[in-house]
């Protein structure tokens, strides 16, 4: 069983910056793709950026160039540092840690508001 906490969510101003942080309890962290998607009201939740457990990271064209993803295996932490924000990446983002369908596991999420 793995907990995820999402923190760092807050009101910030177009063009700002932001560092998400999901931190995770249980064992085998290391072994799950730690996923980060966002739902804005009304809108579909999508899948943000991710990094598997071999460190290899994935964005959404959208994010490219602005977010970065990262973990710390020793920490059992996950980041996502975002940048350039605009009113569009307003949402709440939820951290997950994916291994298979068994073993999925989802934070209570974090709310982004960019907005001046």
């Amino acid at each position: 069983q793995v907990q995820l906490t999402e923190s760092g969510g807050d009101l910030v101003q177009p063009g700002g910056s932001l560092t998400l942080s999901c931190a995770a309890s249980g064992s085998g962290f290391s072994f799950f793709s730690i996923r980060w998607h966002r739902q804005a009201p009304g809108k579909q939740r999508e899948l943000v950026a991710s990094i598997s457990a071999a460190n290899n990271a994935n964005y959404i064209d959208s994010v490219k160039g602005r977010f970065t993803v990262s973990r710390d295996n020793t920490k059992n932490t996950a980041h996502l540092q975002m940048s350039s924000l605009s009113p569009e990446d307003s949402a709440v983002y939820y951290c997950n840690a994916f291994l298979s369908a068994e073993y999925d596991y989802w934070g209570r999420g974090t709310q982004v508001t960019v907005s001046s």
